[in-house]
């Protein structure tokens, strides 16, 4: 379990790296060239990072955003700072389920492989809105569009995979923030209830279904002799557009808490130490943390609840059509 003197000083642990390693780091003398990789938020924050990074050691990127503007911004500066970078752009909006086919459908039209998904975007602790698709706003974005994302693109990975015997990496961005979740860890019957909404509560029960998603998605996989392995991380504290909503309450907390931040290359490292180093291949329904594994919340590993969240994500995900 990554410990607390080791996230306070960088000190490496099992993996060789730790919470001072960078996206950069990790990824040292990587040769991606052969892999094409899809990160949602990539025109901002940690996800920019992840682009870049992966760019830069050759992979194809597809910036999924849902602001077409930054994405374009975003693809810019990685040419600027990398002219042989391969980019393309795809909007995608998590909230709303159209756009999350609509998204699906185009990158398939490319005709391109599919070696990494990185569900990276998210949002935080916003006031008690709906989706378009009348879902709880943090839920649909953080894990239902996510959710419905990956199994519309699972079966470009598994031929991918099969065609190329290049194992496929997916990873999901959950949080620390999981272990403050409602009582039952999914508030199943409640999701769309103003009455018994928290908004920090909320957050934490998305990235909860982030790590139950990748567990029971990977128990799937593994029945099935797929060659795709499913892991979910925590990137740290890291001060970005993902804060907006609690922006004064986080600066306070960081006045107190400054030993445990992260920069945003330090932010990227987990993300890109799981999606593409060879120390992990097989390695799968983990979750991890400055670069190495570590214990998640106890209903992380609940199977009846993670296979519960997945017939709940379909039925809301069909609710929708």
């Amino acid at each position: 379990m990554v410990g607390f003197f080791s996230l306070v000083t960088g000190y490496p642990g099992p993996s060789g790296f730790g919470s001072a390693s960078t996206a950069e780091q990790v990824t040292e003398g990587l040769d991606a060239s052969k892999l094409t990789a899809i990160i949602t938020g990539g025109a901002s924050g940690i996800g920019l990072e992840t682009a870049q990074v992966l760019a830069l050691r050759g992979a194809h990127v597809i910036i999924a955003a849902r602001n077409m503007e930054a994405a374009y911004n975003a693809k810019a500066l990685i040419l600027e700072n990398n002219p042989k970078a391969r980019i393309d752009t795809i909007q995608l909006d998590l909230s709303s389920l159209k756009s999350v086919r609509a998204f699906a459908e185009e990158f398939l039209s490319m005709d391109l492989p599919l070696n990494i998904l990185i569900n990276n975007a998210g949002i935080m602790f916003c006031p008690f809105q709906l989706s378009k698709d009348g879902i709880e706003l943090q839920f649909a974005t953080n894990h239902l569009g996510h959710f419905l994302l990956t199994n519309l693109l699972l079966e470009k990975m598994k031929s991918t995979a099969k065609s190329t015997g290049i194992e496929g990496r997916i990873v999901n961005l959950s949080s620390i923030a999981h272990h403050h979740t409602y009582g039952r860890g999914i508030n199943f019957e409640q999701l769309n209830d103003p009455t018994a909404y928290s908004d920090k509560k909320a957050y934490g029960q998305s990235k909860l279904a982030n790590i139950l998603h990748a567990k029971e998605l990977s128990r799937r996989l593994k029945e099935e002799g797929a060659n795709i392995t499913v892991n979910s991380v925590h990137p740290g504290l890291i001060m970005t557009n993902l804060m907006k909503h609690s922006l004064f309450v986080m600066n306070l907390i960081k006045v107190f808490t400054y030993m445990c931040w992260k920069n945003v290359p330090q932010g990227a490292a987990t993300t890109c130490f799981v999606a593409t180093h060879p120390s992990l291949k097989g390695v799968t329904a983990k979750y991890f943390q400055d670069c190495n594994e570590d214990k998640p919340n106890i209903l992380a590993d609940d199977e009846k609840l993670a296979k519960d969240l997945w017939q709940f994500s379909e039925k809301l995900v069909k609710s929708a059509l």
